[in-house]
């Protein structure tokens, strides 16, 4: 039985969210730690690695780069896959997606994971500052939980496929 880390960043507790699910699905036929990345100290002992993170202001959350700099020796020899999550798959831009696709790259290199994603996120006014929610009102950002847990669910299931495990 293979053991796989799914590792992730979240700020507002969304893609914590997605995290568990993706291990949840995982936990049916590996041994799966769901850990925020800043929790992580070693990755021995661990035979793929699922990294993932929002993305704000048009990149991924800074700890996952980070992440990736302090584990890149490790990471180099085991399969990763990544996602990131973001508002593109609301718009339907394929510029957004695009922009989305761009930020997960630019977090995770020099790696290249063997499959990636983009999840839809959500946008909870309450949890946001009143700074966040009066930029959300300016530029129109949708409010709203877009996340298609069937969608995160099966490409859960199909991760252990792309990650040889």
């Amino acid at each position: 039985m293979a053991r796989i880390l799914v590792a992730y960043a979240s700020k507002k507790g969304s893609t914590t969210e997605i995290a568990q699910v993706i291990g949840k699905e995982l936990l049916v036929n590996h041994i799966v730690d769901v850990e925020e990345l800043g929790a992580v100290t070693s990755l021995d002992g661990y035979n793929a690695i699922v990294i993932g993170g929002p993305m704000y202001m048009g990149k991924m959350v800074g700890d996952v780069g980070k992440f990736v700099r302090r584990h890149y020796n490790e990471m180099k020899k085991l399969p990763v896959a990544g996602f990131i999550v973001s508002l593109a798959p609301v718009s339907k831009d394929p510029a957004q997606m695009a922009s989305a696709q761009k930020a997960l790259h630019a977090a995770l290199d020099p790696l290249h994971p063997v499959v990636e994603t983009i999840f839809g996120g959500k946008v909870d006014p309450a949890k946001l500052s009143r700074f966040q929610n009066w930029i959300t009102k300016k530029v129109k950002t949708p409010v709203g939980d877009f996340r298609d847990w069937t969608a995160i669910a099966m490409w859960a299931r199909e991760l252990p496929l792309y990650l040889g495990v």
